[in-house]
């Protein structure tokens, strides 16, 4: 909803113009499967005081070859329980293989109350069931929010 000329604007319609920046570090390694897994520490928990509030979350992690295999790593946003469109993906070979991949996500928040959005790993089938790692000081989440008055 647009402020027209001449409104009066409340403190709350204000507040909710400004974008609010959230951040975490993961807190701990996570040794990748192909089963998908929460990234330890991963997860913000915010409220919003609208419907339809914006988001835009970046997420870095940090992958790293634990013993050689050929297998690829994937990262994955979860908002308030369902998978977000597009996932950051990794590989590596040998031991000292370690890098990061990044992905960037933006939706809405379609009601006003508490979501979540957290940090989820696997890795693929392709023949080792283990082998890459996740290292979570490496490993962080950015989320702004922005709120419509």
């Amino acid at each position: 909803m647009p402020i027209l000329a001449g409104q009066i604007v409340t403190a709350g319609q204000l507040n909710r113009l400004r974008p609010t920046p959230y951040e975490i570090t993961a807190s701990g390694n996570l040794a990748l499967t192909t089963t998908e897994t929460d990234v330890p520490g991963a997860s913000i928990t915010l409220n919003t005081a609208a419907a339809n509030a914006i988001y835009v979350a970046t997420g870095t992690f940090g992958f790293d070859i634990t013993s050689a295999n050929t297998n690829y790593a994937e990262g994955i946003l979860h908002v308030n329980g369902a998978q977000a469109s597009g996932n950051a993906r990794w590989s590596g070979e040998v031991n000292t293989d370690f890098g990061p991949a990044a992905q960037q996500w933006s939706g809405t928040l379609a009601a006003a109350g508490s979501h979540t959005l957290k940090l989820r790993s696997s890795m693929g089938s392709g023949g080792a069931t283990s082998g890459i790692q996740i290292l979570g000081a490496f490993t962080r989440l950015i989320v702004v929010v922005y709120e419509v008055p």
